[in-house]
């Protein structure tokens, strides 16, 4: 019996070496390394990075004062304002995003349609879009088709961007009191709100575009919807009981609507869902003095006292909604487009008292909400643009 050991012992290890081949040869061949994702293509790109200085002398803009696309109240340098700081966003992981190369994203996107849905905040963005892309083929046109509140045809590509205005997304129909006359509570009518019902502006364009950008948030406050005219909530045509605040509203109607994009909006389409633009009203609300006349960016020590809910400053709905959006997107496949921290800094870049309209800060005070075009949204048009051409790539690969 000894002298079968040694044999057998010699054996084990030819015989592991066998198996471990006859495995290998078994096993999957290891995918092959994924391309580097492209800088501003990666979501943390816009909540991780600085400001710097783009690199003397600055390119020229891609659009100018005169672009057809162009909306009257944004166009700081027809009203007279001195042109924003010519600076560029750096994320932390890559240099500073390249800037839209319009020609090349219209080929890439040939034959494609890409829109927005939500309010004057995505519009802000689409105009900036819209101009950038008009540099690379002289012959867009504007377009309003399937009910959209404004758009363009890039017709070298056959490319359509459209913009669908639905402030709320779900559908909202005002309703008068009876006999026109104000209750006893000073109630004027009521807005009733459908949360299961999603505005007619975009109801039927679920299949129509290639990539679907969405937004709300800047609407759901006592700005828009007073104690005298607030907002009803419904589901199922019966109202919601007990009664909803705004606020819970919101979170009802955000969670309704991204369920209805899940089952409406194909596998195909890229959908992001964009997160707030933050104000900059300093010294008080819009209609209690607040100002932006600022040519400085904020420092990164100065945005939480500036945002944070915490401190229950005028410019803090911005975080505050962005942490509804975030939990109602949970378990959908809606990217998060988060635009909101890199755009706090810039408190230098509001139209403030440049709104073209004799009067309007009288009636209606300074704009430090939406943005002067050029400027800041140019660079979201950076970021959104390498999230869609990575995204096209990918599906052609």
């Amino acid at each position: 019996m000894p002298r079968l050991r040694l044999p057998l012992l010699l054996l084990l290890p030819v015989t592991f070496t066998i198996s471990v081949l006859l495995f290998l040869s078994s096993s999957p061949p290891p995918p092959p390394p994924q391309p580097p994702i492209p800088c501003g293509a990666a979501p943390s790109d816009a909540t991780a990075g600085h400001w710097v200085p783009t690199p003397s002398p600055p390119p020229p803009p891609l659009y100018s004062q005169s672009c057809p696309f162009h909306r009257n109240a944004w166009n700081c340098l027809r009203n007279g304002r001195r042109p924003v700081a010519a600076l560029s966003w750096a994320p932390t992981r890559c240099g500073a995003i390249p800037r839209l190369d319009p020609a090349a994203f219209l080929a890439a996107a040939r034959r494609r349609r890409i829109g927005f849905v939500g309010d004057s905040l995505s519009e802000n963005l689409v105009v900036a879009l819209l101009c950038a892309l008009r540099s690379g083929d002289g012959g867009a046109r504007k377009w309003k088709r399937r009910g959209a509140w404004r758009g363009g045809y890039f017709p070298r590509e056959n490319v359509v961007v459209g913009y669908h205005r639905a402030v709320l997304l779900a559908k909202y129909t005002w309703q008068p009191v009876e006999n026109s006359k104000p209750q006893s509570d000073g109630i004027m009518g009521t807005y009733r709100v459908d949360v299961d019902i999603p505005a007619e502006d975009w109801a039927n364009i679920t299949k129509f575009y290639d990539v679907l950008i969405f937004n709300t948030g800047h609407w759901w406050g006592p700005d828009k919807f007073p104690k005298e005219t607030p907002l009803v909530f419904y589901r199922g045509g019966k109202p919601i009981e007990p009664p909803l605040g705004i606020f819970d509203g919101l979170k009802v109607v955000l969670k309704s609507m991204s369920s209805y994009i899940e089952r409406e909006v194909p596998s195909t389409t890229m959908k992001l869902w964009r997160t707030q633009s933050p104000r900059h009203f300093d010294g008080g609300e819009w209609d209690h003095n607040g100002s932006c006349l600022s040519k400085r960016l904020l420092e990164e020590h100065e945005l939480d006292s500036w945002f944070d809910p915490r401190f229950g400053g005028v410019n803090k709905e911005a975080r505050l909604v962005n942490s509804v959006i975030q939990e109602a997107l949970v378990g959908t496949d809606i990217q998060l487009l988060n635009l909101t921290y890199m755009s706090e800094f810039r408190a230098d870049a509001h139209p403030a008292i440049w709104l073209g309209k004799k009067d309007a800060v009288a009636v209606w005070g300074q704009d430090c909400m939406h943005w002067c075009l050029p400027g800041v949204p140019d660079t979201w048009v950076d970021i959104l643009a390498a999230r869609i051409l990575h995204y096209f790539k990918q599906g052609e690969g």
